[in-house]
C-alpha cells in the first residue's frame, strides 16, 4: 500500500488554510490562554469577583455574596415564632411556664441593688436617655443637609409610643400572676419595663450609631446597650418582679420591632448617600 502524502502549502499559495494549531502544544503555553497557568488574562473580560463591583443587599450588609431571599422575614419570623410559643404555655399554664415558675423560685433574692437595677426600664429614666439622643441626631442630621433629616427621630419615637399600645393588651389578654413576692394579682406577661428597657436603649443606639465615627466609640455604645438591657430583665427576675418568660417573651417582640426599625433607617441611609 502506498501512503499518499498530505499537501504542503507553500509561501505563495494563497488558497491554502492557515496552520491549525494542535492541542496541548503551543495554545497550552500562550500566555493567558486558558490551562496554561498564567494569571494573566489574553481577553478583556473582568475578573469574576472585582473588588469595585461588591454590592451589599438590600438590608445594607456589605459582602460578595448575593442578597438571599427570605432572609429578613426568617429575622423577623424567629422571634414572633418564640413569643408565640412562649404566650401559649403561660396562657395555658403549660410545662414551660411550669418550669418557669419553679426556676424563679430559685432565683428570687429581693435586694435593694436589684430593685435599682429594674429602676433603669422605668418610664421615668429610659424614655428622657431616648428623647435626649434622637434630639441630637435629628439636630446633627439637619445641619449635614439630610433630606429627611427628621425620618429616624420620628421612626424612634413612633416605636417607643406603640410598646405600651401592644404590651397593655397582652397583659389583659394573658393575665398572669406575678411571683409570690408580688402579692395577688395579674398582668405580669410580658413585661413592660423590659420592653421599655429594650426599646428606648435600643433605638437609641440605631439612630446614633450613623453619627459615630471611630470603632472605639460605636463599641462604647453597644457595650453600654447591652449592659442596660441585660441590667433590666437581671434586676426583675432577682427582685422577684417578673417571672423569666415575662422577660423572654418582651425580648422577642422588641426583636422585632428593633430589626424593623433597623430596616427603616438602613434604606432612609441609603437613599442620603449621593449618587
Amino acid at each position: 500500500m502506498r501512503d499518499t502524502p498530505r499537501p504542503q502549502g507553500t509561501v505563495g499559495d494563497t488558497g491554502s488554510r492557515p496552520p491549525q494549531l494542535r492541542p496541548g502544544r503551543a495554545l497550552a503555553h500562550t500566555p493567558g490562554a486558558s490551562g496554561s497557568g498564567s494569571p494573566h488574562r489574553s481577553d478583556s473580560r473582568p475578573p469574576q469577583t472585582p473588588r469595585g463591583a461588591r454590592r451589599s443587599d438590600p438590608d445594607g450588609h456589605l459582602g460578595t455574596t448575593p442578597p438571599v431571599p427570605g432572609w429578613p422575614t426568617f429575622s423577623l419570623g424567629l422571634p414572633a415564632l418564640l413569643l408565640a410559643l412562649i404566650t401559649w404555655q403561660v396562657a395555658a399554664h403549660g410545662p414551660l411556664a411550669r418550669a418557669d415558675e419553679r426556676l424563679s423560685s430559685h432565683l428570687v433574692h429581693p435586694a435593694r441593688i436589684y430593685e435599682l437595677l429594674a429602676d433603669l426600664g422605668n418610664i421615668t429614666v429610659a424614655v428622657p436617655v431616648l428623647a435626649v439622643v434622637l434630639a441630637y441626631v435629628a439636630r446633627r442630621a439637619r445641619r449635614a443637609g439630610r433630606d429627611r433629616w427628621w425620618l429616624p427621630s420620628v421612626a424612634a419615637a413612633v416605636l417607643m409610643a406603640v410598646v405600651p399600645a401592644l404590651i397593655v393588651p397582652m397583659k389583659e389578654l394573658v393575665a398572669r400572676p406575678g411571683p409570690p413576692v408580688m402579692g395577688p394579682g395579674t398582668g405580669f406577661y410580658p413585661s413592660g419595663h423590659t420592653a421599655t428597657a429594650a426599646i428606648a436603649y435600643g433605638a437609641a443606639t440605631l439612630v446614633l450609631w450613623p453619627w459615630l465615627r471611630t470603632a472605639h466609640a460605636r463599641r462604647a455604645l453597644l457595650g453600654a446597650c447591652l449592659v442596660l438591657n441585660l441590667a433590666v430583665p437581671y434586676g426583675l427576675i432577682r427582685r422577684g418582679f417578673h417571672w423569666p418568660l415575662d422577660v423572654v417573651a418582651s425580648w422577642c417582640l422588641c426583636a422585632v420591632l428593633l430589626y424593623s426599625l433597623w430596616m427603616l433607617l438602613s434604606r432612609n441611609s441609603r437613599r442620603d448617600q449621593p449618587k
